[in-house]
């Protein structure tokens, strides 16, 4: 009897620890993953302080990052990391073909400013960095959530 009971505790003991580690994975995965795009928003800024200066090496620099960055957010979003503080939504998932090319289109799009600020072309500038823009803004208006979950 004490024996039963001590294999019951010790299976219920260890399913609770596997849930709790299945969540503390999902929350690290969520976090380098807000990071990841938080870097995105931050570059974005900062490309449009230097646009307002002409300082085109800078934007060069910045739309690259972007570039680098866009290669890491399909890995960003693995299977199953919806629990938790995040604004991603199921359509990450139910569409990853579609998400795909949204990341590509961002990697085109930071691709297209870096060339135009490394030519120094003020107009090419302004309308490639409304089109990384424009990127960003159509991929979260279908896969990004206005609130967080939780």
């Amino acid at each position: 009897m004490i024996g039963r009971k001590l294999i019951t505790s010790a299976t219920i003991g260890l399913a609770a620890l596997l849930v709790c580690s299945q969540l503390f994975a999902q929350a690290d995965v969520i976090q380098k993953r807000q990071k990841l795009m938080k870097s995105n928003s931050a570059d974005a800024k900062a490309i449009k302080a230097a646009v307002a200066k002409k300082d085109y090496a800078a934007v060069e620099v910045k739309a690259k990052d972007i570039m680098g960055n866009a290669d890491k957010i399909v890995a960003a979003f693995p299977k199953g990391s919806t629990v938790g503080k995040t604004k991603a939504k199921p359509e990450i998932w139910e569409k990853p073909a579609d998400f795909a090319r949204h990341a590509e289109s961002l990697a085109k799009a930071a691709g297209y400013v870096a060339d135009a600020a490394r030519a120094g072309d003020d107009a090419a500038v302004t309308a490639k960095v409304k089109t990384l823009s424009d990127a960003c803004a159509s991929c979260h208006k279908v896969y990004r959530a206005k609130k967080y979950s939780e």
